[in-house]
């Protein structure tokens, strides 16, 4: 017995001990670099020439991407103007996980595929024809000029808007007038107070707030769309 135990004992292998595997560490990922970040927060801290001049940056972008859906020069043009306004709504909830480019891309990307879902479920009805039915009801386009109760409230909301600007000091006053009534850029804006670009950007926000601080009181409780309520 113990003869055949040394016999089988020479046929199983000695036990080696297992190496050690090296730990690899799974590489971190690295940082985006994204170009329009500057422009991005100041955009989102209220500076809407920051935001315009995002738009600038990315709008032949932009509008070659909605063609290459839509196949139509005029309804591009529309539904990137439609993502420039989603955008500016939402821009506050842009985190920065992705780079500004790809997230604006990706919300013309969605404006031109629901604008294509739109136009696949419209049924066309030829105004000008009622057909052999006569039952058929006939349609009438609606004026969309102003009536006296609409024309009334956009002149009050206008009387409004001119006395609380002539209420800010003529300091903030004058650099607001020359970016949002007479639409110069900032460096001209700039140029004509004299004074450096910083300090006119830091003179145009602090307009912008106290204009807004100042229409609030006339809001009602829905925001700007009450403001006579």
């Amino acid at each position: 017995m113990a003869t055949a135990l040394i016999v089988l004992s020479s046929f199983v292998p000695a036990l080696l001990p297992v190496p050690e595997l090296p730990v690899v560490e799974s590489p971190k990922p690295e940082p985006i670099v994204d170009a329009d970040a500057d422009l991005v927060r100041s955009a989102q801290q209220g500076d809407q020439g920051a935001f315009t001049d995002l738009v600038n940056r990315h709008y032949q972008s932009c509008i070659k991407l909605a063609r290459s859906i839509l196949r139509d020069f005029e309804d591009a043009e529309d539904e990137v103007q439609n993502a420039y306004t989603k955008a500016f709504l939402h821009l506050g909830g842009f985190e920065g996980n992705s780079r500004f480019s790809t997230w604006l891309s990706r919300i013309v990307v969605n404006q031109c595929l629901m604008r294509l879902r739109q136009l696949r479920r419209a049924n066309f009805t030829y105004l000008d024809d009622p057909g052999s039915d006569e039952n058929q009801p006939r349609f009438e386009l609606r004026d969309k000029s102003e009536n006296p109760e609409q024309r009334f409230g956009r002149n009050e909301v206008a009387a409004i808007l001119n006395t609380e600007v002539n209420r800010i000091p003529h300091l903030l006053r004058k650099p607001l007038l020359l970016r949002e009534t007479m639409r110069l850029p900032l460096t001209e804006v700039a140029q004509k107070l004299d004074i450096s670009e910083a300090a006119a950007k830091s003179r145009l926000l602090r307009a912008r707030r106290e204009l807004r601080e100042r229409l609030t009181k006339h809001q009602g409780r829905y925001g700007t769309a009450t403001l006579l309520s």
